[in-house]
C-alpha cells in the first residue's frame, strides 16, 4: 500500500496531540487522547504502533491509474518477488477485490483494515476505488476502510469520502516547495492536461493542502506519508512536519527512499541513493516533538496481506481465492478480537511491571534488535528471522525505533557466510540482538563483532530492560 493511513486532527485532537509530547510512543495510550480517538485507532495497525503486533491488514489492488510520475516509482502488475509500494502480483475487479477481503477476514480473522493504495492512485480510479469500499461496507462492516492518496484529487471527492466512512486516509506529501517537487515529479496530469516541472509540483501542492483542510473538517483521520531522499527533500522534511502539523494530521510517516536500478525508477536508474538508518531516524528524531511519527511502516505492496512485517499475498492470489467460500463470520471475528484484547492487556501489565521494577540508573541509550513474530514477544528463532525490530533502550523506558529488513540466514546450508555479514551490517549499532533461539556459529559472529545475544521467550520490554541493566553494570 502506499500506506494508508492519515488522520486530520481537530482543534481538541491537536491539543491532545501537542500533551502526548509526539515522542512517537503508542499511539493508543498517549496522555491527552480521548477515549473515542483511542477507539478509532486502538486496531488499526498503521496507526497503532502497539496495535500492529496483534492485528493484521490488506491491500486490494483495485487501482491502476496514476495522475502523477514519482521519480521513486515503477508500477508493477504481475511481480511477486518485490516488496514495495506501486508493486502487485495481478489487478482484481471491485467484485473480485471484495470476494477477495471476504476471504481473507475468515481465514485472517484478526485483519481489520482494508486500504485501497495502488498500483496507481485511488482516486485517479474514483468509479473502481469506491464501488470495492461500497461492497466491502455492505458485507463486512467491522472492517475499517482506508484510503491512501497523493492528494491531488483529494478535494474533489471528500464528501464521498466521508459518505462512505472511510475514516483513515493517507496522503504521500514529500515537499511544500515545488522548486523541491519538481526534483520528485516528472509530471502531473490534471484536468485533462499535464504539467511538468514546478508548475506541476505547485498544482499538486496545492491540492495536497486542500484535501488536508477537508479532511480536518470531516474529521477524517489522516497520516502523511513522507518519502526521505537523500540531498533533495531530507533536511526539508522538518518543515513539511511542521507544515502538515499546523493542517491537523495526525501521524508522520517518514519512508526512506527505495532506490535500486532493478526497479527501473527515474532515481534508481540515476544512482539516487537511499538513506541509511542513522540519517531516517535521526530525521524522525527531529519532528517527532512536533508531533507522532510512525516508525513502524512497511511500505507494503499495494497487494499486501497479513501483519506489518510479513506478505500472504500469495496464498491469496486470484486462482486460488476465487476457490475459496467467504465465509465471513462477524461473531467468530468478534471472538477472536476479544482474545486478542484479553492478550494485550497481558502484555501491557507484564510492560507496567517490568518497568516499574527498574530504576532509571543511567541516561544512556542504546539500541536492541528483536527477533518477533508479533504480539509483542521476543519469540523468534535468528535463523527464521527476515527483519529485526529495532527498540531503544535507557534506564526505564523501551521505545519502537524503527526496523531493519534482512535475509534470512537459515538458507539450508547455502549462502549463510555472506548472509551473516550482511546481517551485522545492517544491526551493527545494536549492542544485542534479542531471540527465541540461535544456533552456535552465528552467535559466535554476533560477539565477535562486538553484538551480544539473548536467548528468551518473553515480553519485549521487559527482555530489554533486563539486558539494558546487565549491560550497564557490565561497562561502569
Amino acid at each position: 500500500m502506499t500506506e494508508p493511513a492519515t488522520g486530520l486532527l481537530t482543534s481538541s485532537q491537536q491539543e491532545a496531540n501537542t500533551k502526548s509530547g509526539g515522542c512517537g510512543c503508542d499511539s493508543t495510550t498517549a496522555p491527552g487522547m480521548d477515549e473515542k480517538l483511542k477507539a478509532r485507532i486502538a486496531n488499526h495497525p498503521c496507526y497503532s504502533e502497539e496495535a500492529h503486533h496483534h492485528y493484521a491488514r490488506m491491500h486490494v489492488a483495485v487501482a491502476p491509474a496514476c495522475n502523477i510520475q514519482c521519480n521513486y516509482c515503477n508500477r508493477k502488475y504481475d511481480c511477486a518477488n518485490e516488496s514495495r509500494p506501486g508493486v502487485v502480483s495481478e489487478l482484481l475487479t471491485p467484485e473480485e477485490a471484495a470476494h477477495k477481503v471476504l476471504v481473507v477476514a475468515s481465514k485472517i480473522p484478526q485483519m481489520t483494515v482494508l486500504g485501497i493504495a495502488g498500483p496507481g492512485d485511488p482516486l485517479a480510479n474514483p468509479e473502481k476505488t469506491f464501488r470495492t469500499f461500497e461492497l466491502i461496507a455492505d458485507k463486512a462492516p467491522d472492517i475499517k476502510l482506508c484510503l491512501s492518496t497523493n492528494g491531488l484529487m483529494l478535494p474533489e471527492y471528500i464528501d464521498r469520502i466521508k459518505a462512505l466512512n472511510i475514516d483513515h486516509v493517507t496522503i504521500t506529501l514529500n515537499t511544500i516547495d515545488p522548486e523541491i517537487g519538481a526534483q520528485i515529479y516528472s509530471w502531473v496530469h490534471y484536468k485533462r492536461k499535464r504539467y511538468k516541472g514546478v508548475e506541476g509540483a505547485k498544482i499538486l501542492l496545492e491540492k495536497q493542502m486542500e484535501g488536508l483542510q477537508a479532511l480536518k473538517e470531516a474529521d477524517i483521520l489522516c497520516k502523511v506519508n513522507s518519502v526521505m531522499i537523500p540531498g533533495i527533500n531530507d533536511q526539508h522534511l522538518v518543515e513539511v512536519n511542521k507544515a502538515i502539523r499546523e493542517k491537523g494530521a495526525f501521524l508522520h510517516n517518514i519512508m526512506p527512499l527505495i532506490s535500486a536500478p532493478e526497479h527501473g525508477t527515474h532515481f534508481g536508474l540515476n544512482g539516487q541513493r537511499g538513506p541509511t538508518n542513522k540519517e531516517l531516524k535521526e530525521v524522525q528524531d527531529q519532528c517527532s516533538g512536533n508531533m507522532k511519527m510512525m516508525r513502524h511502516c512497511r511500505q507494503c505492496r499495494a497487494d499486501a496481506v497479513g501483519l506489518l512485517g510479513e506478505d500472504r499475498s500469495q496464498e491469496f492470489t486470484k486462482e486460488k481465492f476465487l476457490e475459496m467460500s467467504p465465509e465471513y463470520n462477524l461473531e467468530n471475528r468478534q471472538e477472536v478480537h476479544e482474545g486478542i484484547e484479553k492478550f494485550r492487556a497481558e502484555i501491557k501489565l507484564a510492560k507496567e511491571k517490568a518497568q516499574a521494577e527498574k530504576e532509571a540508573n543511567s541516561n544512556k541509550k542504546i539500541l536492541v534488535a528483536v527477533a518477533t513474530k508479533g504480539g509483542g514477544l521476543v519469540n523468534q528463532h535468528f535463523g527464521h528471522a527476515k527483519e529485526f525490530q529495532v527498540y531503544e533502550v535507557d534506564g526505564k523506558e523501551v521505545r519502537y525505533a524503527g526496523h531493519r529488513r534482512i535475509d534470512q540466514y537459515c538458507q539450508g546450508g547455502y549462502g549463510e557466510e555472506a548472509t551473516a555479514d550482511n546481517i551485522m551490517k545492517t544491526i551493527a549499532d545494536c549492542q544485542a540482538v534479542l531471540v527465541s533461539k540461535i544456533g552456535n556459529c552465528p552467535k559466535e559472529k554476533l560477539n565477535a563483532a562486538g553484538i551480544q545475544t539473548v536467548e528468551a521467550y518473553d515480553v519485549i520490554e521487559k527482555v530489554a530492560l533486563e539486558f539494558y541493566e546487565q549491560y550497564v553494570k557490565a561497562i561502569q
